[in-house]
């Protein structure tokens, strides 16, 4: 007799999918092309060892460089928690918007990515900030989501950006950037 498999329930198609995937995650990149925006070559040999070593000094400053914000994302990938970083960011794009056309679109497009229950990449934040941000969609602002994006920015430097500092990821990255000296 061969068992009764269950029906298949299609929200837990993404799961499968990072587990599937899981035995071909590494937190090793010997290969850097692979995280590096526009010409990956070029651009780790311009990465110098003092701007690596400067992510260190706060997340923000991490953040704020192109080439650390691409080494973080693939750590994070490595973690499967990406969508903190890809919400942070579409909310940083969000508070550029200008035209109020444009502005409830793009906040309802960004509540049902990432905080909306089930949201396809949703995001770890709390009962109430969760609802908090439910009720400023009903006005959005340029400010609906600053909340949930502050929670979110403060999970990632307490948690993962601590790890992404310890991560092979960032010390084969330095290591790479310190043999180019040599």
């Amino acid at each position: 007799l061969t068992p009764l498999l269950p029906p298949i329930d299609h929200r837990n198609r993404g799961m499968r999918t990072r587990l599937g995937c899981l035995s071909h995650k590494s937190d090793s990149y010997n290969d850097f092309t692979a995280i590096l925006p526009d010409k990956p070559n070029r651009a780790l040999k311009r990465l110098s060892t003092e701007e690596a070593t400067r992510w260190a000094d706060s997340f923000d400053v991490l953040l704020s460089h192109k080439y650390g914000l691409a080494a973080f994302r693939a750590f994070l990938k490595t973690e499967f928690s990406e969508e903190n970083l890809e919400f942070w960011l579409a909310c940083e794009d969000f508070k550029k918007t200008r035209s109020a056309a444009k502005l409830a679109a793009k906040a309802q497009r960004i509540f049902e990515e990432f905080i909306d229950v089930q949201a396809p990449r949703e995001v770890n934040i709390d009962f109430q900030t969760r609802e908090l941000t439910r009720r400023n969609m009903q006005e959005p602002s340029l400010s609906c989501f600053d909340q949930a994006q502050g929670k979110v920015h403060s999970l990632m430097e307490k948690d993962s950006y601590p790890r992404f500092l310890r991560s092979k990821i960032y010390t084969d990255l330095l290591s790479q950037t310190q043999r180019r000296l040599s």
